[in-house]
């Protein structure tokens, strides 16, 4: 049976249609977009040169090479923004499970509430005598003695009832054997939420009696 020319024709059409639907808008100025552009030229100006007169193949090469590096480059930071994002992911599925768990902040300030604050004091060396003192926002000093404690951290409760404390804004020191350098203050909380900044950056952990914390100043989760 013969074939129509119309029928050849109209089943050629396809593959014409197909092969445009292919094209890629890509960028002009990406380094293989413009490798691309410089092989056609060269490709072109090899065609087209004068035989008794030869181009030097040394530049072209150079070139090319220039453009590879460039189109490496490019790979590489493409890469690493990839890896950005995933890691802004990782850090929101991390931060989001924090929400109603205890955490351990570095902080000398707190509001108390009917809660019992607790917290811990860490020691770089022994000391004799370890003493927190509890300022409110008036200038009146609780003092709460500790003992001796070996080096190493040292937990405290600060308990309203007992102490006499209103609900109120304080502050915190310690008191260690004369000599000694300042220890570190470490306050816990409960995250009652986590913000994720929408133009990027740490994530921001707000912590019961101790307000917004940034999530790399957390020091330990859980009590």
């Amino acid at each position: 049976m013969s074939v129509l020319p119309s029928q050849a024709y109209s089943a050629d059409r396809p593959v014409g249609s197909a092969s445009s639907s292919l094209n890629v808008n890509t960028n002009p100025n990406s380094a293989g977009s413009l490798q691309n552009e410089f092989i056609s030229l060269m490709v072109a100006q090899i065609q087209n040169q004068d035989p008794l007169n030869p181009l030097d193949g040394t530049e072209y090469v150079s070139q090319l090479a220039q453009f590879s590096q460039v189109q490496s480059t490019e790979n590489m930071t493409t890469m690493t923004q990839n890896s950005m994002v995933l890691l802004d992911n990782l850090q929101v599925l991390s931060t989001a499970n924090l929400v109603g768990k205890t955490v351990y902040v570095p902080s000398d300030e707190f509001e108390l509430g009917t809660e019992v604050q607790m917290g811990k004091v860490e020691l770089a060396h022994s000391s004799s005598q370890v003493t927190l003192e509890i300022k409110d926002r008036f200038g009146k000093t609780t003092q709460v003695p500790l003992g001796a404690h070996p080096k190493g951290e040292v937990d405290f409760e600060i308990d309203p009832d007992k102490l006499g404390l209103s609900a109120g804004e304080y502050s915190l020191s310690v008191k260690v054997q004369e000599g000694q350098g300042k220890p570190n203050l470490l306050l816990a909380g409960q995250v009652e939420n986590v913000r994720i900044p929408s133009a990027g950056g740490v994530a921001q952990v707000s912590v019961a009696g101790l307000g917004n914390v940034p999530f790399v100043e957390i020091s330990q989760f859980g009590s």
